[in-house]
């Protein structure tokens, strides 16, 4: 009877790691294997999901993604070159990130472009936008909640190199800024996120933030004191 149940459980274990392995190549096969080559046809991706797509030196490259209030989205593209042996000289690879108004964002941090030798074999490139706002004036610039372009592509390359094959390989992220950068507001919708999935946060952010923390925490510490100073001033009773 022991026998035959420590067999049975082997054969669930077996099973299960069968099926997790299964599902765990299922998943990464299904990472999406191609680029758009405009705005309209941008490939979608999730936050932290990789893209990969085989192009030619020349070709614009383009991702989407989304990004809710609060965060601090950052763009990665990492490019492997055709042989050294065949190309003609260095290039320079660039990665611009683009709003949902496909308004392009100052990189706050990163390095969105980057010179490659003739000898290197690939190039990374990573753009760290501003904090999303929830809300903006009309006339401002500012980031806001909905989706977000990536668009790799090289902007200085000898001609002979062009058509060259390259693969790119892309991810983008988005942590929470934190507290200090909570504010009020809220857009009556994202910017043109029909194509992207809704962040796990969503549009206008999670109502958790550090500066709750810090409130409740700044309440507790007060009351403390509070007893603690009246423990200490108070008169001693006379019996």
């Amino acid at each position: 009877m022991r026998r035959t149940t420590r067999m049975t459980t082997a054969a669930l274990l077996a099973g299960t790691a069968l099926f997790g392995s299964a599902t765990a190549a299922a998943a990464d096969d299904d990472k999406p294997t191609e680029a758009g080559t405009a705005f309209r046809t941008a490939t979608a991706i999730e936050q932290g999901e990789k893209a990969t797509a085989d192009a030619s030196t020349g070709d614009y490259l383009y991702w989407q993604f989304p990004a809710g209030a609060g965060r601090r989205p950052t763009a990665k593209a990492t490019v492997t070159l055709p042989q050294a042996s065949s190309r003609h000289g260095a290039a320079t690879w660039r990665l611009d990130v683009f709003d949902g108004l496909r308004r392009r964002q100052a990189c706050a941090s990163g390095e969105p472009a980057k010179r490659a030798s003739e000898q290197d074999a690939s190039v990374t490139l990573t753009c760290t936008l501003r904090t999303v706002r929830p809300w903006s004036e009309r006339w401002a610039n500012d980031p806001l909640p909905g989706a977000y372009y990536m668009r790799v592509t090289v902007t200085d390359v000898p001609d002979r190199d062009l058509g060259l094959p390259v693969k790119a390989e892309v991810q983008a992220t988005a942590e929470d800024a934190g507290g200090a950068r909570a504010e009020g507001g809220e857009l009556g919708a994202p910017l043109h996120a029909a194509a992207v999935a809704e962040p796990e946060d969503g549009w206008t952010g999670s109502w958790w933030s550090d500066r709750w923390a810090w409130t409740v925490g700044g309440a507790v510490l007060c009351a403390l004191a509070a007893v603690g100073g009246y423990t200490l001033t108070r008169h001693p009773r006379r019996r």
